[in-house]
């Protein structure tokens, strides 16, 4: 029975502490009561749009609202398209029919939280992928009317990590707080990236493994993750993210 309470310690040390430490931090701070006092008004993050502007690919992210902004941001997809003046953003929502395209402003703040952008690509190489985006957009498999579910996925970070997965081209990942970017149905465990830098094991969302060259290693539990980043080193902790060099 040693290697259960071990385990156990295991899971208590990597996982549970650092999530309710991450819970008692946002807890001290101001946050809105509800989402309908909630600010969902543009950031200014982004530049605005207009014509002759090169096209540009955005994936962002802001924490989420109630107790899970502790442990989780919620993310979604920006483009826009060569000359085009004004952006497009997708993300995936838990009412009706899930992927929503310009629900909300390109860089709105999320229940209050201010948005981030966690990576770019601009010019002719966002020319080049917006099709592909647009494509694993539209062929998502959960974005039927009732696929969402808020834990262990698929939720909105989900949607974006499995689009991410799709165009690999634009190396970007999902910060580690991303809690249901790890979820694969039971039926598929295991994804590779097309151009096999980075695999995913996952046990429905609940347990996982994540390997690769822009992964790192990733241990993950009930969607939190403990890991580290090797190229860009840095010790990934549930709630708090990365802690180290900025990828």
């Amino acid at each position: 029975m040693k290697w259960l309470w071990r385990f156990i310690l295991l899971i208590l040390v990597c996982f549970i502490a650092p999530a309710l430490a991450s819970m008692a931090v946002y807890a001290l701070g101001d946050h809105p009561n509800s989402w309908r006092t909630a600010d969902w008004s543009s950031s200014g993050l982004l530049p605005t749009a207009g014509a002759g502007d090169e096209a540009a690919i955005y994936v962002m992210a802001a924490r989420t609202g109630g107790l899970k902004g502790a442990l989780s941001v919620h993310s979604w997809i920006v483009f826009k398209e060569k000359s085009a003046n004004e952006y497009t953003r997708y993300d995936k929502v838990g009412w009706g029919t899930p992927v929503r395209r310009n629900s909300n402003p390109a860089d709105g703040r999320w229940y209050s939280n201010e948005p981030a952008i966690i990576g770019a690509v601009y010019g002719e190489e966002a020319e080049k992928l917006i099709p592909d985006l647009r494509n694993a957009i539209e062929s998502y498999q959960f974005s039927y009317r009732g696929g969402y579910r808020i834990w262990p996925g698929p939720n909105s970070n989900t949607f974006v990590a499995t689009v991410l997965r799709s165009v690999p081209a634009l190396n970007i990942q999902l910060p580690p707080v991303a809690v249901g970017k790890d979820y694969l149905p039971l039926s598929s465990p295991l994804a590779v990236s097309p151009d096999w830098r980075n695999a995913d094991f996952s046990l429905g969302g609940l347990a996982g493994l994540g390997l690769g060259l822009d992964t790192g290693i990733e241990f993950r539990f009930a969607g939190l993750v403990f890991g580290a980043d090797i190229l860009h080193p840095a010790l990934k902790l549930p709630g708090f993210g990365r802690i180290g060099s900025a990828r």
